[in-house]
Parts: C-alpha cells; sequence; structure tokens
C-alpha cells in the first residue's frame, strides 16, 4: 500500500506567495478607489459630475458605489489577471473613461493599467493592437506622468516592423501616439539611434500610400525629437534631409518639412547634409516665390541664410540659381521676418562683392601713393558717380518685379520714386 506524499515545500510557498501577492494588489486596489470615491462624494452640491454611461457590464452587487470606481475596478482586475478576450473588454472600458476626466486617468495610471496596455501592442491580432494603441492615446491625453510612463513601459520597441501589413488607419494611430509621447522622448535620455521610431517615421514619409495627414503627424512628431542637439544630429545622419527636402516642395507639408530643416540646419552634420543634396538650393529658392505662403518663405530664407553665412561656395551657388532676383522681391514685399533675413542675405553678397573688386577696380596708372594728398572735389564725384550707379541698379530690379508681378506697363512712377530715394536706404 502506498503512502501519500506531503506536498514539496518549494510548491506550497510558491502558491502561498502567488495568493498573499494577488490579496495584496486587491487590497491596495480596492483602497485607493475607495478613496477616489469618497474624494467625490463630498464635493459642493453645484458640481454636477458628469455621468458615465454604466449599462455595459454592470452587476447586481454594484449598488452603493460610484459607477466609474466599480467599472474601473473590475476592468483592471481583468486587465491584469485575465484572457485575451477579457483584456479586450477591459480596454474597451477603461478608453471610455479615459475620455471623461483627467483625474480618472491619472487614477488609472496609479493602478497599473500601462505596462499590459504597452504589452497589448505587442500582440499579432491587428484588432487588438489598435486596441490597445487607442486606449493609450487617451491615457496619455494631458498627462505628462502618463506619457513618461508609456515610455518606461517599452512602448518604442512595439513599434510594427512590417508597417505595410497593417494598414493605413492602424498607422495613422499609431503616428497619434508616437506624436503624443514625442514631448517626453524630447525630455528623457533615450537613445534615438537604436530604437524603432526613425525607421518607422521614415517609413511613412516616403510611402506613397501614407495619407497627408499622417505624413503630417510625423513631420511634428520629427519638430519635436529635433528641438534637442543630439536628437537633431541623428536625425541629420539617417537620410531624413533628402526626404524633408522633398516634402517641402509639397506645399500641404511644406511648412513643417522645412520647420524640421531648420533644427536639422544648426547642426554641422545636418548643413553638410543640407549643403551635399542636389536639391540645394534651387528647391528652397523656389519656395520664396510661393508669396501665397508667407509663413514657408521665411523657413526657406532661414535655412538658406545658415548655408549662406559661413560657405562661400554656398553663396556663388546662390548666385548662379538666381536668388538675387528673388531676394530683393521679397524684400519688398514678404513679411517683416521674412525682409529682415532676405536683407542679412543680400549684405553678405554686397560685402563678398567689394572684398573681391574694390582693391583692383579702375584703371590702376593714377595711383596714389600713402600720405599723399586727396582732392576733395575728385571725393566728391567718386561719391556721385556710385550713387548713380547704385540708384540704376535698383531701378532695373525694381522694374523687373515690377513687370512679373503686374505685367508690362508704364513704370514711371516707380522711377520718379527710386530716383528721389536717398541710396543711404538702400539694402543692396
Amino acid at each position: 500500500m502506498s503512502v501519500p506524499q506531503a506536498p514539496k515545500r518549494s510548491d506550497s510557498l510558491n502558491t502561498w506567495f502567488f495568493t498573499y501577492t494577488k490579496l495584496r494588489f486587491f487590497s491596495r486596489m480596492r483602497r485607493l478607489l475607495h478613496l477616489k470615491a469618497a474624494k467625490k462624494q463630498y464635493k459642493p452640491s453645484e458640481i454636477v459630475e458628469k455621468p458615465v454611461d454604466t449599462d455595459i457590464h454592470t452587476e447586481p452587487n454594484m449598488k452603493g458605489k460610484s459607477d466609474w470606481v466599480v467599472i474601473l475596478q473590475r476592468s483592471v482586475k481583468r486587465l491584469h489577471f485575465g484572457s485575451w478576450e477579457e483584456k479586450e473588454v477591459a480596454a474597451e472600458d477603461i478608453k471610455r473613461l479615459a475620455k471623461e476626466d483627467l483625474k480618472c486617468r491619472k487614477t488609472m495610471a496609479e493602478l497599473g493599467v500601462i505596462p499590459p496596455l504597452v504589452a497589448m501592442v505587442g500582440s499579432q491580432v491587428v484588432a487588438r493592437q489598435r486596441l490597445a494603441v487607442q486606449t493609450l492615446i487617451e491615457l496619455a491625453y494631458g498627462s505628462f506622468t502618463n506619457k513618461a510612463l508609456i515610455v518606461e513601459a517599452g512602448i518604442l520597441p512595439k513599434l510594427p516592423e512590417n508597417e505595410d501589413v497593417l494598414g493605413e488607419p492602424a498607422m495613422q494611430e499609431f503616428s497619434q501616439l508616437l506624436l503624443s509621447i514625442s514631448a517626453a522622448l524630447a525630455n528623457s535620455n533615450f537613445s534615438l539611434s537604436s530604437s524603432r521610431v526613425i525607421p518607422f517615421i521614415i517609413h511613412i514619409l516616403d510611402s506613397s500610400s501614407s495619407t497627408i495627414q499622417t505624413k503630417d503627424t510625423c513631420l511634428t512628431t520629427l519638430y519635436n525629437l529635433s528641438s534637442v542637439l543630439d536628437n537633431a544630429t541623428t536625425l541629420a545622419t539617417s537620410g531624413m534631409v533628402n526626404i524633408l527636402l522633398r516634402l517641402s516642395t509639397l506645399k500641404e507639408a511644406s511648412e513643417k518639412a522645412l520647420a524640421v530643416l531648420g533644427n536639422l540646419s544648426i547642426t554641422l552634420t545636418g548643413e553638410k547634409a543640407l549643403e551635399s543634396d542636389p536639391m540645394v538650393p534651387e528647391g528652397l529658392i523656389e519656395i520664396m516665390t510661393w508669396d501665397e505662403r508667407p509663413k514657408c518663405q521665411e523657413l526657406s530664407a532661414y535655412v538658406l541664410m545658415i548655408l549662406a553665412h559661413r560657405s562661400s561656395l554656398q553663396r556663388q551657388k546662390m548666385t548662379k540659381a538666381g536668388v538675387v532676383p528673388v531676394l530683393l522681391e521679397v524684400a519688398l514685399l514678404g513679411t517683416p521676418l521674412t525682409q529682415k533675413r532676405a536683407l542679412k542675405i543680400l549684405q553678405w553678397f554686397k560685402n563678398e562683392r567689394q572684398m573681391k573688386i574694390g582693391p583692383h577696380s579702375g584703371p590702376q596708372d593714377g595711383r596714389i601713393s600713402p600720405g599723399s594728398p586727396v582732392n576733395p572735389k575728385e571725393i566728391d564725384e567718386g561719391k556721385k558717380l556710385m550713387k548713380k550707379i547704385v540708384k540704376q541698379s535698383l531701378y532695373k530690379n525694381m522694374e523687373t518685379i515690377t513687370r512679373r508681378a503686374t505685367g508690362e506697363g508704364d513704370s514711371s512712377k516707380l522711377k520718379s520714386l527710386v530716383i528721389s530715394s536717398s541710396s543711404k536706404s538702400l539694402p543692396y
């Protein structure tokens, strides 16, 4: 006759520990929810709480408690310990409650709903992925703490690798979640180069099937990330510059693409990437002619100003591409900020020309030795001649601008205005 063996001590300890942990979790959750409910019950009578629809999954024993507390208590339990089907029902309830109140969203985060939702994002079922992403978007809204918790829970490695399988609606939702947490990413010490963020965004921006709305969301995310200098350097080395330049030629996406390029151009890596791109400077000069897009003109002038500041080669390329007439036009007709930037670039061109031709211009036979007296009359005549040349040059440029804007016509009024003006106020 076999004698029954006593259970192993290790098994009994494991069972006891699991039961003890579970009881502590539920006890803590119940105590926290009761405290939240008590705070709501002691609010002044004139403040009316927004009612929550509790027709879904109500039970008889819920009487006497706040409806949202009961639903939240049950949802948190199912999300942590339920089956996949129960987790999906719990995620739906949490998403619905998260839309109601910021305090409710903070309470959910304190109860630990974010890690299991992030784990659901890694599911192979697309519908389950989308539900988890939608819920996380609602939880992140208006709460920087929740955004940081989503990042800490490991959302970045969960970004999809095979984006084409998901479809456009799912990609739009992932883009919205990434935009929502981008502020937390910009203020954290995460490594942008080793994450899935850059490949994910590049795929969307470079895809012909992505809608302009999804691309616009990704460009906003890039702008938030590129505001950090280290991130800007990483983005500049990832091949992002050419993609942004191509998007900048689309008027629907140009403004945000140029804003990101402005952040990248202040880094040495970004400046070199711009200088070596075949679309520079012709593409940026073309954007400067968009009179109906003044903000794009401002941003394009900013990038051109950075490129022209330290590179004589870039200034030569701009001159050959016909940037001077365009700069003169926006210096007269653009917004105040565009005018300021255009005049700054024109001043650099002027200074460079004076350095090249100043000491060598004119006949060299009658050179004046140092210390020899100079006739004041000759100096005055030279100044008058220089003023006349500058006025004639400005008149020709303004006449060209007028013809482009209004067509051929009588420009006598313009001529008289130029001749009567002082050359001291000329920008170039």
